[in-house]
């Protein structure tokens, strides 16, 4: 089929290369302008236009996609299908209208669960136990258009929102390749998403990824997850804010962030039930080490302070990130 592709992140990627390999036909690529990144802060390209430029797709970078001047490019391709995977902005109604089969959406849950921005990381902060991908035919709501296909994978102990999303990227492009077989065949019958069980996935915000010690562990640990690799997780000890990449639920009692144990098998931290045992984590400017080597630069003992009741007791709104 003729499509026209939009997406910008990693995830995308995945996808775009999934339909060329299927035999389809790109007839542009839309992604995010170049965005400043690393210390340089260099003006540097998507994952899909680094992708896209190598292949020798032509590739556009709309501000927005509102503007009559870019519709009218996009109408002139004659497309049988827009693909969209993590693009970054909404499309107007206009815009959905112009390929002669409307625009399919890639969405990594399993709708009408975890609509909007955040689905991956939310699914494993709320303890979910599987997601997958919809392949979604798209209307001027926020993912709320008729779904033709649905893949369920379970969220393994170990996933991070990293693990996961690779996971979910070759689930999502396999999907859509599927999707595409069954449009192109007349065999596309999406269904209405159900009135019940819609959730809202919002934007990770930083100020998200700092833990209340307060709070279970178990619920930390699935926060530590979902914030890994961004934001990451982390606590705000006196020496600077300490990232924390990994952490299992251990049995312990005692004040919320008051160290239990310090030993090469982990740092075990009071949690508001139960105790954290961290094995990886990260100093102000460090990199991530496990715990034996952390400790061999960074002592810390039981009975000390991992986290201050101070700090434990500042309110989330009012917490610095």
């Amino acid at each position: 089929m003729r499509f026209i592709f939009a997406g910008t992140p990693e995830f995308a990627r995945v996808t775009l290369l999934a339909l060329l390999q299927a035999g389809h036909h790109c007839l542009a690529v839309l992604t995010q302008p170049d965005r400043p990144s690393g210390r340089g802060m260099k003006l540097m390209p998507s994952p899909v236009k680094q992708a896209a430029t190598g292949l020798g797709l032509p590739v556009w970078q709309p501000l927005t996609l509102r503007d009559a001047t870019v519709q009218a490019r996009l109408a002139a391709l004659q497309a049988d299908v827009m693909v969209v995977a993590a693009y970054g902005q909404i499309l107007p109604q206009a815009v959905l209208d112009l390929p002669r089969a409307g625009c399919l959406n890639i969405h990594a849950s399993l709708l009408p669960r975890w609509r909007g921005a955040a689905p991956i990381q939310r699914a494993l902060a709320s303890g979910d136990v599987e997601t997958g991908v919809s392949i979604m035919q798209m209307d001027a709501g926020l993912d709320t258009g008729a779904v033709g296909l649905l893949r369920a994978i379970p969220i393994d102990p170990g996933d991070t929102a990293g693990t996961l999303h690779d996971r979910l990227a070759a689930l999502g492009a396999a999907a859509i390749v599927e999707a595409l077989s069954l449009l192109e065949h007349g065999r596309w019958r999406p269904q209405a998403q159900a009135g019940e069980g819609a959730t809202y996935a919002a934007k990770i915000s930083r100020a998200e990824a700092q833990l209340d010690l307060r709070q279970p562990a178990e619920q930390l640990q699935r926060l530590i997850r979902a914030f890994d690799p961004v934001p990451g997780a982390f606590v705000q000890h006196h020496a600077g804010p300490l990232k924390i990449w990994q952490a299992q639920c251990t049995a312990g009692h005692g004040e919320a962030g008051r160290i239990l144990h310090a030993g090469a098998d982990g740092i075990v931290v009071a949690c508001g039930s139960g105790a954290l045992r961290i094995t990886r984590l990260q100093a102000p400017g460090g990199k991530r080490l496990d715990a034996a080597q952390f400790l061999a630069g960074h002592p810390l003992h039981a009975g000390e302070w991992l986290v201050q009741p101070a700090a434990a007791d500042t309110p989330a709104s009012q917490r610095s990130s």
